[in-house]
């Protein structure tokens, strides 16, 4: 029996393939272990984003030879797909796997061990060929329509469970290789997602997250389309899923502006699972510095769509990203942005320095930022975005909310169990035998345990004091 150890780096939609990647080989006979530990084959599921990213991934391959110099390490992902030349190159990966192959690992990982098996090695040119078996391992990308099917059983979190629902992406903003990397959209079908969930359910999970590189374009290639403004093929999928019994929470993934018009706000808002927390992409609140992103809306039509979502929901957590130092981002472009910030009040914002990512048009764009110009920028909008998310945790102080129970977690030598509002504000509630994780209780908020943390006992227990 092998032992095999992953690690993943990226997103949620790397999290989700991963998860099912080490169940495939759980199903094959593999022996998972940790990363850390001596293991005979290493797979590192890479992320590209940025130049960071793909230092990050070559940095953890390394780690993984040198951990085990005998080990068969294997790079998989989108590091693999934009950067197939480096690969090849590299002599501590020993197997390369692009996206839409990773489906396939246990037959792709005997058909290397039994190719290297029967083959001497002795030169530089057969090892390449190896790492992706002639060519076999890595596809255009860019020239797939289809969808790569996988099915998730279980995962590391017990409660909430990631459900990829589409890939690619269709928008090829100026600063992102994504496109690249991942290809144009391909979205699933409605009836694996809804088995996969009904299933993932019965195994206990009360809450799914739908995610994939671009959900906003869910549904978009099943018509023929090439933009997602106003598509509801998301809002198709999510009333189905709506009704799978069971299952008590439905939370959606990063969406563009666009996708939220007036009639998709309201039949969300009809839907009682769906979570009143939505991550809508900004990246920056000005219309010049959203144009050389080639980001396809205005500020305008930005905050129309929280109004719209406001409008349809009690107090949204409206979450977002914002990139600073953007190439041309004056001082006043800057300012701009801020007091859109400023007028939005977001619950949560991922404030993000530029980074230049090679091969994309931002990359060679005039007018490039000083990293400590960055930094400055960076930092104003962090002490913002801490002051909009204690504004919006304290408006809960004194309220009873629902929360889901998902781990216990020690804080200042006291036992808490640690769970989520449906608008993913983190509570922490004294552990006790009553309550244990995967539960849903009813808690009255008390205050701040930390800064992002509230306090809270549940109703029982409030009850009891107020006797």
């Amino acid at each position: 029996m092998k032992n095999v150890a992953f690690h993943n780096l990226g997103c949620k939609v790397n999290s989700y393939e991963i998860d099912v990647m080490q169940q495939m080989l759980q199903e094959k006979g593999y022996n998972i272990v940790p990363f850390d530990n001596f293991a005979d084959i290493y797979i590192i599921n890479t992320c590209t984003v940025t130049n960071i990213a793909d230092r990050k991934s070559r940095q953890m391959l390394h780690r993984a030879k040198q951990k085990n110099p005998n080990a068969i390490v294997v790079a998989v992902g989108c590091y693999v797909q934009t950067g197939k030349e480096a690969v090849e190159q590299d002599p501590s990966i020993d197997l390369a796997i692009g996206n839409n192959r990773k489906k396939d690992l246990p037959m792709i990982l005997e058909a290397y061990l039994k190719e290297i098996e029967g083959s001497a090695m002795e030169d530089n040119n057969c090892a390449s060929r190896c790492k992706t078996l002639n060519d076999t391992t890595v596809i255009d990308i860019n020239s797939t329509d289809e969808y790569e099917e996988m099915r998730l059983k279980q995962t590391a979190e017990h409660t909430r469970a990631y459900i990829k629902i589409q890939d690619g992406c269709n928008q090829f903003c100026s600063y992102c290789v994504i496109p690249y990397a991942r290809g144009r959209v391909r979205s699933r079908r409605a009836e694996d997602i809804i088995a996969e969930i009904k299933g993932l359910v019965q195994a206990g999970y009360r809450e799914v997250v739908l995610t994939g590189i671009h959900i906003s374009s869910y549904g978009i290639d099943f018509d023929g389309r090439k933009d997602y403004s106003g598509n509801s093929k998301l809002i198709d999928l999510t009333e189905k899923i709506h009704e799978i019994e069971g299952l008590d929470r439905i939370r959606l993934g990063s969406l563009e502006p666009r996708i939220i018009t007036e009639e998709n706000a309201k039949r969300l808002a009809c839907l009682p699972k769906i979570c009143p927390h939505f991550h809508l992409s900004l990246q920056s609140g000005c219309d010049e510095t959203l144009k050389r992103m080639n980001r396809h809306y205005t500020s305008g039509e930005y905050f129309q769509s929280v109004e719209l979502l406001r409008k349809e929901f009690d107090c949204p957590a409206i979450t977002t990203d914002v990139i600073v130092g953007f190439p041309g981002e004056t001082d006043e472009e800057f300012a701009q942005t801020k007091a859109f910030l400023e007028k939005v009040g977001f619950y949560e914002m991922h404030i993000f320095k530029y980074s230049k990512r090679a091969g994309t048009r931002a990359a060679v764009m005039p007018e490039q930022i000083a990293d400590q110009i960055k930094t400055r920028r960076s930092n104003e909008l962090l002490a913002l975005e801490r002051a909009q998310s204690m504004d919006f945790r304290r408006r809960y102080i004194g309220k009873i909310v629902e929360v889901l129970l998902e781990e216990y977690k020690e804080i200042d030598g006291v036992k808490y169990l640690l769970g989520h509002t449906k608008d993913y504000v983190k509570v922490a509630i004294p552990a006790s035998d009553e309550a244990v994780p995967n539960q849903l209780v009813e808690c009255s908020i008390t205050g701040f345990l930390l800064d992002d943390i509230l306090a809270a006992q549940t109703a029982i227990e409030f009850c009891q004091q107020m006797r």
